[in-house]
């Protein structure tokens, strides 16, 4: 089955170059008056200035063309220069049809699949995940699953911090207060103990302990740089002590990003990078690529005729020590190396655009990143508090993720027992069995759909008890409207009622639930050509809104016309299908009830 937008392009880009005009000035879009009609092309007008020609007779005479196409009700010219157009009911409900007989709701996969890797997650080891990681962890995860779902060969990747300054600030803070341990021996060469010396309760005491104190006493700042140096030159106690960390880290991330539904294929980390770092310094060095500046290494990333030349990418320190461009370099090259991906997508704060502009340019000038390599940085805004401010707790300290989740959690338990009261029914969704597992995918959908609802780029305020809503644009709305759906589909199995062949519409409201379940495919498609997961939560929302407002005009169950009941259980069970797999791709799970 064709996709609907792209099967009206070319169909109108067809009648523009029979017409004697620029077939690429036939582009369609959907009409924001479905009151006058459901797509529209304004081609014409620009047409018109081309040819010379007046443009509404530009539109008339490419739709008297459009007018012989069976799958139009409507063609007309308004205004200027307008082409409305009007699909068949006959048309539209073949086309929704053959999405419910699709599992994949009328979506091809890519022809021309790529390989991709998605660098997103970004934590720090030795520090527990905070608001701050939620952005990348959630945007992250829908683009993987939106790339997947496409049909391209995709790894997600949570590129650890754990190869700079705060690892030596953490082992220096761990030598000060317990200086005996055998990590510590300068002539220790191991084995050391199999067992951590620090616990993740250890490591959350211990960063911001040592954070305050190096900020407040440089010499103490000094040290944690000199025990980063030693630790990427390979001492041995160094490293053993860095591995515990690690592991511990590890396990406790993948519990706090597992509480998301946020999963990585790769946990790999800037430390991955090490042994390949020396040769590939030694090799930019060779190329003329890396050159000394003021005792440091760089790569000059500056254009020429640039009003502002960009800085140069740092790669050493003079102590010897790498940097995080260092790193970003080597991950460029050693992903390149592994996985020749076609692109490489980072999901980090638009803060480091700067950054990431600098190794981007560095990997292309020296040949790391190959020829059929796209590189691009989605930058993302920052979620904030009510006051317009980065999201704290209310002491104002930096609020962690597993305490933020607990929050959404109790909000959502809250909701969930408000709701069950105001409808009288399902009252065992109150039993602690049920109503703890609802709440948590409440509690998710809650906050992943208040994230994603936003375009990537743009700053947004969490408000909970807005978000936590029943109502409106949040997270529950669309759990709630996929639920109800359910539960007329489970109350006509106990009446026998079964779903058949979808008939033509009826009324309006009909219409356009069949019309907004055909956008399915284009809206999958745009989100991730545009990197766009907000574009699927409008979808979401607008179907949901046009389903109810389908329901509360038809009852269903009630139904005396047996043909037109079992055509309704099947546009039911389709918009279902069609909300589940985008709250699938969004990394939403649907309850079976609320």
């Amino acid at each position: 089955m064709p996709r609907l937008l792209r099967h009206l392009d070319t169909l109108v880009c067809n009648a523009f170059e029979k017409a004697g005009l620029d077939r690429d000035l036939g582009k369609v879009s959907y009409s924001s008056r479905m009151d006058l009609c459901q797509f529209q092309c304004n081609g014409a007008m620009a047409a018109g200035k081309r040819q010379k020609k007046n443009p509404r007779d530009v539109a008339t005479s490419v739709a008297t063309l459009l007018q012989a196409e069976a799958c139009f009700s409507k063609v007309e010219v308004a205004g200027p220069g307008f082409i409305n157009l009007t699909l068949t009911d006959d048309f539209l409900t073949e086309l929704v049809a053959g999405m419910s007989k699709d599992s994949r709701l009328g979506c091809p996969k890519d022809t021309n699949p790529e390989r991709v890797i998605i660098d997103y997650g970004g934590a720090n080891i030795a520090k527990p995940l905070h608001v701050g990681h939620l952005r990348s962890g959630i945007i992250g995860e829908c683009l993987k699953r939106l790339a997947r779902f496409l049909g391209h060969d995709v790894k997600g990747d949570v590129h650890l911090g754990d190869w700079g300054l705060q690892m030596g600030m953490v082992i220096y803070e761990i030598q000060c207060r317990k200086p005996d341990l055998p990590y510590f021996d300068a002539s220790g060469r191991g084995p050391f103990p199999a067992a951590s010396p620090v616990s993740i309760a250890d490591l959350e005491d211990i960063y911001p302990a040592i954070a305050s104190r190096a900020k407040a006493d440089e010499s103490v700042m000094d040290a944690c740089r000199k025990a980063t140096a030693e630790l990427q030159k390979g001492h041995p106690g160094y490293r053993a002590l860095w591995q515990h960390i690690y592991n511990v880290s590890v396990e406790d991330l993948k519990d706090g990003y597992g509480q998301l539904k946020i999963e990585f294929d790769l946990w790999l980390g800037e430390s991955d990078t090490r042994d390949i770092i020396p040769g590939l310094i030694k090799d930019l060095q060779a190329a003329k690529h890396a050159v000394e500046s003021e005792g440091a290494l760089v790569v000059e990333v500056a254009k020429d005729g640039e009003d502002n030349p960009m800085p140069p990418l740092l790669l050493t320190k003079s102590d010897g020590a790498v940097l995080y461009g260092t790193t970003d370099l080597a991950t460029i090259s050693q992903r390149t190396r592994d996985y020749d991906p076609h692109l490489i997508l980072y999901v980090v704060d638009r803060r480091q655009h700067v950054h990431f502009d600098q190794v981007f340019r560095a990997a292309r000038k020296t040949g790391i990143a190959r020829d059929h390599l796209k590189l691009e940085h989605i930058g993302f805004g920052t979620m904030n508090g009510k006051e317009g401010k980065p999201f704290k707790t209310r002491a104002g300290g930096v609020m962690k993720l597993k305490d933020l989740i607990q929050m959404v959690t109790e909000k959502a338990t809250e909701r969930l027992k408000e709701n069950v009261s105001d409808r009288q029914t399902d009252k065992d969704l109150t039993a602690d069995e049920h109503l703890a597992e609802i709440a948590r995918m409440v509690g998710v959908a809650t906050l992943k759909y208040a994230d994603l609802n936003n375009h990537p780029a743009t700053d947004y305020i969490f408000d909970l008890d807005r978000f936590s809503s029943f109502d409106g644009r949040t997270g529950p709305y669309q759990l709630y409207s996929a639920v109800r759906i359910k539960s007329i589909l489970t109350k006509a199995r106990e009446q026998n009622i079964t779903a058949s062949t979808l008939l033509p519409p009826q009324d309006q409201s009909e219409r356009a639930l069949l019309l907004k379940l055909a956008e399915f495919p284009d809206v999958v498609n745009q989100a991730y050509d545009l990197r766009a997961p907000n574009l699927l939560c409008e979808f979401c929302f607008a179907l949901g809104a046009a389903f109810n407002m389908f329901y509360h005009e038809h009852h269903i169950l009630r139904e005396a016309d047996k043909g037109r009941q079992g055509s309704w259980l099947t546009l039911s069970q389709t918009t279902l299908a069609t909300l589940v797999l985008v709250l699938d791709i969004l990394g939403i799970e649907t309850p079976e009830r609320m």
